[in-house]
């Protein structure tokens, strides 16, 4: 039984003291009332953080097009290489294409930092989809974004069908990159589609049967419940109120992207296209209706040339050297091929490739300005004297070394051809009766355009035509002569 006793002496003991009322415990002694301590004083935040913000504006300004896109392209490339916080497009466009707009859309989204577009002054059609991939769009008083519409590139209306694809694409492209960005998908669809209506709650801000477009103060317009800004994340009066704003005052290190002297040509070029093309088939027109020396056509290929490739031009900064060399040997070919005895042509060719030789020699670097000084061109000059009296010195040996032989006997042989005797195969010296010829006639022994030969009397003549050109077998007049060849005219019947 003893192992019945502990239970009942527990539960005995358990009813013993449900039934006892608590003692109230003692009244602690009064204590003083004790004056309040003031907290520490807060550490102000330092105006200039140790590592400010690294920050790149880039401009998309004028016409959006391949120039543009380069432009962009090569900003950002730079501000990753440079690990940059943000970019800052300083925009200021009234539109232009659309495939190259979507390049850049994309290009933006490879940015690992942040990325903010601030309407300058506008940001039409092209403008505000580039805008709208940005994550955040900052105004400028008084700018204006919008009316972004699908259209041809002459600015009139394509077909219906082919309209309402492209503007099904976009608002899907649009609202990719707006997802969790407030109202951006809506106003911007509401600037592509003529039939979206945009209202928000009760207010309808654009009914259907137009394009939205939107100042600055009407893109900061709150609206729905919570309150939030149709469009803009703010108004800035300039780009630096703008980076103070957003990185504080001190807090950013800002960076102008440099737009190349290429590129602006380029861009230049692109908005000229229209003239380039007209002057570029008037030449070509000339050149097939009053065929002469070829300069009409050559100019018309080089215009239509630039219609179709000078947006590459924005791909040429940096190679200067090379371009002036290149042009020199231009000018110098023309000399000797097409217009002998000039001089001038023939000395500003050989100026510019020696002025380039020295320039790529030159320790100048790219994007800082221009600054002439002795130390630069010291040791290019030295090398630029080096090099020229080396050939000078081979030359004169070659000279007086190698007169005879199969080599030498060829290039000489070449040479009397490069000269165009008077005669053909006889020097110019030597060729009986040169000016008695004048006011002959022969025939073309082969076309001139405008060079060639003519035969007169059984013998033939190196000759040209100032005037189109003549085929062979046609009559010739012979009107003159220069000292490389006779000038002649196409003889009646």
């Amino acid at each position: 039984m003893s192992r019945f006793f502990g239970p009942l002496v527990l539960l005995l003991a358990a009813l013993t003291l449900r039934g006892v009322e608590p003692t109230a415990p003692p009244a602690p002694p009064a204590v003083p009332p004790v004056a309040p301590v003031a907290s520490p004083p807060v550490a102000a935040v330092p105006a200039h953080p140790a590592h400010p913000a690294l920050v790149y504006v880039i401009p998309v300004h004028d016409q959006i097009g391949k120039p543009v896109l380069y432009i962009l392209r090569r900003g950002l490339k730079e501000a990753i290489d440079r690990k940059a916080d943000a970019v800052v497009l300083d925009m200021d466009t009234p539109g232009g294409e659309m495939s190259v707009t979507l390049e850049i859309m994309d290009d933006l989204q490879k940015f690992p930092g942040q990325t903010t577009a601030y309407v300058d002054k506008e940001a039409m059609s092209a403008g505000a989809f580039i805008s709208a991939a940005a994550e955040e769009i900052f105004f400028a008083p008084g700018s204006v974004i919008g009316a972004a519409a699908p259209v041809t590139s002459g600015g009139g209306d394509i077909d219906a069908t082919m309209k309402e694809k492209l503007v099904s694409y976009m608002k899907g492209k649009v609202r990719a990159v707006s997802e969790g960005r407030g109202y951006r998908g809506e106003v911007v669809s509401a600037m592509i589609d003529t039939e979206y209506e945009l209202k928000i709650g009760d207010k309808v801000i654009k009914a259907k049967g137009g394009l939205l477009t939107l100042t600055a103060s009407e893109a900061m317009q709150a609206y729905g419940e919570p309150p939030r800004a149709l469009l803009g994340a703010g108004i800035a009066k300039d780009m630096d109120a703008l980076l103070a704003r957003k990185f504080g005052e001190g807090g950013y290190q800002r960076v102008d992207f440099a737009v190349t002297w290429s590129e602006r040509l380029a861009q230049y070029l692109t908005v000229a296209t229209p003239v380039l093309m007209g002057l570029g088939l008037l030449a070509l027109f000339i050149e097939f209706k009053v065929p002469g020396h070829g300069w009409f056509g050559a100019v018309g290929v080089v215009l239509l040339g630039l219609v179709f490739f000078g947006h590459y031009v924005a791909g040429l900064s940096g190679h200067e050297p090379v371009l002036g060399f290149v042009l020199g040997l231009l000018l110098l070919a023309v000399e000797i091929f097409f217009l002998p005895g000039v001089f001038v042509l023939a000395a500003g060719g050989l100026t510019l490739m020696l002025g380039s030789l020295l320039w790529a020699m030159a320790d100048l670097w790219p994007n800082e300005p221009l600054r002439l000084s002795g130390e630069a061109f010291i040791q290019p000059l030295g090398s630029l004297g080096l090099g020229l009296g080396i050939a000078v010195a081979a030359g004169g040996l070659l000279l007086r070394y190698l007169p005879k032989g199969l080599f030498w006997d060829k290039m000489i042989l070449h040479a009397a051809v490069a000269t165009s005797a008077q005669v053909a195969g006889v020097a110019p010296q030597s060729a009986p009766g040169i000016d008695g010829l004048i006011g002959r006639r022969g025939i073309a022994a082969t076309a001139l355009h405008p060079g060639g030969q003519v035969e007169i009397d059984g013998r033939r003549y190196e000759a040209m035509v100032e005037v189109g050109d003549i085929a062979p077998g046609a009559p010739v007049l012979v009107r003159g002569r220069t000292d490389f060849a006779l000038v002649v005219e196409k003889a009646g019947a």
